[in-house]
């Protein structure tokens, strides 16, 4: 089977495993930078150019599109799709999950637990948005932020209001977010590949700071999870129709809260602490459903 990673850079963990797992299994693995790629949209004959050559032959595509260029990657995966190659993360449920305030919206509306989050434009009064999160301290989130950067959090009152202002000022949207004391910094990242929980780990913010994020210098330890925060997972990530993702969630005293379902997960933090082969999981489920899709 010849498979193509989308990736901007073939060094990176996540790539460099998938390949490596790819031929243990006797895959062709090729790696394209997708914003190098060029769409041809033609009526009944979309193709793809790569590198001044039309692509032919692939038979899967693994996804791994960074929140920067959501937009351009989801096109690229669509045109596959169009190709009718088969593709482990749907373009729609990819620009759905990187899209905050609908995410958090759907995974609401499925009754998905997830600390008090307030969006506004322009809000008139500052005060009435923080006492409808529960006042300070608050967490800031940027919309467009990502690995834990465009997050704040503001301990007092005036200092939440000054950062939210701050941001108005400059027409950034921000998310405004009940803060979960009681996490201590840490959270839980569920790996799901295929419907199934393949690997969970609690991450540990650095000293200091709240954020858990790995690449802010956060600590990852292998976690077993409560019935409910499996549930929480793999409900969060059918209602956002994805295959492979990342459920990071708080414990609080109301149960799991998701903060976020990430669709192109890191797999060094997990497979370090679980010792679990999730790059051969994932290219078990892109052979899996490859080959319904040529049946």
């Amino acid at each position: 089977m010849k498979i193509a990673i989308l990736s901007r850079n073939a060094n990176l963990y996540s790539t460099k495993r998938l390949i490596e797992a790819g031929k243990k299994r006797g895959h062709d693995i090729v790696v394209m930078d997708h914003l190098k790629c060029v769409l041809l949209i033609e009526s009944g004959q979309p193709t793809i150019h790569y590198r001044g050559e039309k692509v032919t032959g692939i038979d899967a595509i693994i996804p791994r599109i960074g929140a920067s260029v959501t937009m351009y990657g989801a096109a690229v995966v669509r045109q596959f799709e169009q190709m009718k190659v088969f593709s482990s993360v749907e373009s729609q449920a990819l620009v759905r999950s990187r899209d905050k305030l609908r995410s958090l919206q759907l995974l609401a509306k499925a009754g998905v637990g997830m600390p008090k989050t307030a969006f506004a434009s322009t809000p008139n009064n500052i005060n009435d948005l923080l006492k409808l999160v529960g006042d300070a301290p608050v967490v800031i989130k940027l919309l467009e932020g990502t690995q834990g950067i465009g997050v704040i959090l503001a301990e007092t009152h005036n200092s939440a209001k000054s950062v939210i202002e701050a941001f108005m000022d400059v027409n950034v949207e921000i998310l405004v977010q009940e803060f979960i004391a009681e996490a201590k910094g840490a959270d839980i990242r569920a790996f799901i590949v295929d419907g199934q929980i393949v690997g969970a780990m609690r991450r540990q913010g650095a000293a200091g700071d709240f954020r858990s994020n790995l690449h802010r210098g956060g600590k990852a330890t292998l976690v077993q999870l409560s019935p409910e925060e499996k549930a929480t997972a793999i409900k969060s990530v059918k209602k956002l129709g994805l295959a492979i993702a990342g459920v990071d969630m708080l414990q609080s005293k109301r149960g799991p809260l998701v903060m976020e379902v990430n669709s192109s997960p890191g797999l060094e933090g997990i497979e370090g602490a679980t010792g679990v082969d999730i790059a051969g999981k994932i290219i078990e489920y892109v052979e899996r459903n490859e080959f319904h899709t040529h049946m």
